[in-house]
């Protein structure tokens, strides 16, 4: 008993001569929090001063010149549509009679928006004042102003607006493209009205496209909370610079899930200088299809990885065209900007400008090109060309893989509501069939098989006869969404 009680006491003494350090150690790290976080209260309070509160009305009427009566139409607004997808009119109800149906419904919305400049210019988003009838600004003193608006992108869904003033406090732009995947970021805006509201998290990840909000898309995600009300707000670094403009979130109940996404700074910058200088926004413009390249593409075209972005057509009289540039061409390059995918080609192209000067370089054939060109200005509508209609000789059909091709008749044209042209047309596809599974269906035309042109089906025939099916054929497909290229293997 003595030992064991003497055992207990070495163990006692030796715990507490061991752990001492420790709580040392922690009160220290403990220090070194709080000094953090008294920092980032320092950081937070700067930025508030830039940080506005945005108070539009907007005067809704019927197509008929009266109100807007019937509460279902609510649910196509913009601001409810990007916050509240999954949000659905009642079914079955009808809209209320009214005894006077001339009386406008006001419509009130909210956002906020980040002082950019100290002679009043505020960037925002288009989805919050791009349709309003008027504008109300509160500054962080509580002072509001009427705010005109400047220009808006839908686009982008980046907006200016402009309020009387000088001298006021403004927000430093940072650089987004440098941010990194889980650096700690704040978001300052007015969640629900809440003025003034701040929340912190991490970028979640960058580049984001295919959301489904913009046209044009590269955002920063975000975990930092994020409701509506934010749309507009600042996302800022925690050197004070704002990196991102918030401007939706993915959400299944309509509020705060962890993931919310911001327009990088470097997009809405240049979009913010075309606004201001020129009250629209001029885009660069190459004239090219283009689509991602998958494993199968990359394979077939012989690519060393899935990087890039795939031409799937070339227009005629444009700077691609003038430039020398080829259906099945690959771009892996813009000036010093690796491309990533379709959506990231696009960007950077549009981006560089109207009538900028580009170096280029592309994979063809397995070999890499670099060309330089100059852009055009991105038309305001790209319509797709068309070929000159041809008489096809007596219609036969092939089946390949699951579906059935024939020549592009006038009459099967009309009958699937296409237009007559160049290619053979896929009349049939069975379901679960390789065709079926790689998206094809009828009324799609074949252009191009094994990356030879294909202008009716005695060509097709030829080719398809020399190749072994089940190590895949490489097809060009046109649809109403424009061409893309297709690799379809046995299964």
């Amino acid at each position: 008993m003595k030992y064991f009680l003497s055992f207990l006491t070495f163990f006692y003494f030796t715990v507490i001569s061991c752990t001492a350090p420790v709580f040392g150690q922690t009160s220290s790290d403990l220090e070194q929090m709080i000094r953090a976080s008294k920092t980032r209260a320092a950081l937070v309070e700067n930025v508030q001063k830039a940080v506005v509160h945005i108070k539009v009305e907007k005067i809704v009427r019927s197509p008929g010149g009266g109100s807007l009566n019937d509460s279902r139409d609510l649910y196509n607004d913009e601001f409810f549509r990007r916050f509240f997808p999954e949000l659905q009119p009642p079914k079955n109800q009808q809209p209320k009679k009214r005894e006077r149906p001339n009386r406008d419904f006001r419509q009130n919305g909210m956002g906020s928006g980040s002082i950019i400049d100290a002679d009043g210019y505020i960037l925002t988003n288009h989805h919050v004042v791009g349709e309003a009838d008027k504008i109300l600004v509160v500054l962080y003193n509580g002072q509001e102003r009427e705010a005109k608006l400047v220009g808006t992108d839908p686009e982008s869904d980046i907006a200016v607006v402009k309020i009387a003033g000088n001298g006021l406090p403004v927000l430093p732009m940072g650089d987004s493209d440098k941010i990194m995947v889980g650096e700690d970021v704040i978001a300052v805006g007015n969640p629900f009205g809440l003025i003034q509201t701040v929340t912190y998290g991490i970028v979640s990840a960058k580049g984001r496209t295919n959301v489904g909000i913009n046209e044009y898309e590269n955002f920063i995600q975000t975990d930092a909370a994020i409701n509506p009300g934010n749309s507009g707000g600042p996302l800022v670094s925690l050197r004070g610079e704002i990196i991102g403009v918030n401007s939706a979130i993915f959400s299944q109940s309509g509020g705060y899930q962890g993931i919310g996404f911001a327009v990088p700074i470097n997009m809405a910058r240049k979009v913010m200088r075309d606004l201001i200088d020129k009250g629209t926004v001029s885009r660069g413009w190459l004239g090219v299809g283009i689509q991602d390249v998958s494993h199968d593409l990359a394979k077939a075209f012989q690519l060393s990885s899935n990087k890039g972005s795939l031409i799937t057509g070339v227009m005629s009289d444009t700077p691609a065209q003038k430039a020398g540039m080829r259906k099945g061409d690959v771009v892996i390059r813009i000036n010093d900007k690796l491309i990533q995918n379709s959506n990231h080609l696009r960007n950077e192209i549009a981006n560089a400008g109207a009538f900028a000067e580009i170096e280029m370089e592309l994979i063809r054939d397995g070999k890499s090109i670099t060309l330089k060109l100059k852009l055009d200005e991105r038309p305001r509508m790209v319509r797709q060309q068309s070929s000159s209609p041809e008489v096809p000789p007596t219609p036969v059909q092939v089946e390949l893989l699951g579906m059935i091709i024939e020549n592009l008749t006038n009459e099967n044209a009309q009958k699937l509501g296409i237009e007559p042209g160049k290619g053979v047309v896929i009349v049939q596809v069975e379901s679960g069939s390789p065709a079926g599974k790689a998206g094809l269906l009828p009324g799609m035309l074949i252009q191009e098989a094994e990356r030879n042109a294909v202008s009716k089906l005695s060509d097709f025939k030829e080719i398809i006869n020399n190749i072994d099916s089940e190590k895949g054929i490489l097809l060009l497909i046109k649809s109403s969404n424009g061409s893309r290229f297709i690799f379809l293997q046995a299964n």
